[in-house]
């Protein structure tokens, strides 16, 4: 979503980098260029779910952090407007938990116990 926003996508190595993202998870970024962002492994929810069953943690929830409105190339002045503010947070809070939506937000926390 960042490369789509951002328009990274129309350069072929970011492409690559992308690719491999959707394929298996694996941010890689041979080209050194900070805009395309570090060595990372994206999880999907069930990925991230799983993964702290196998470590013996009883899943709580697990959320999206920041959600689609960081896309918004005028988030400032949205945010400023209450009608705006107020369906924005409306959404929010009905995607929030959704695990088909969490692919739009940049980060989801998963909260447990032990």
């Amino acid at each position: 979503m960042d490369g789509l926003t951002r328009g990274l996508i129309d350069d072929p190595d970011f492409y690559q980098i992308m690719m491999r993202d959707l394929e298996d998870g694996q941010h890689r970024n041979p080209t050194g260029a900070p805009e395309y962002f570090t060595t990372a492994f994206f999880h999907t929810p069930d990925e991230l779910e799983d993964e702290i069953a196998e470590a013996g943690f009883a899943l709580i929830e697990t959320v999206a952090v920041q959600g689609p409105a960081w896309m918004f190339p005028d988030f400032d002045r949205r945010w400023t407007d209450d009608l705006k503010r107020r369906s924005l947070m409306d959404l929010l809070r009905t995607i929030d938990h959704e695990h088909g939506a969490m692919w739009m937000s940049p980060h989801m926390m998963a909260v447990a116990s032990k």
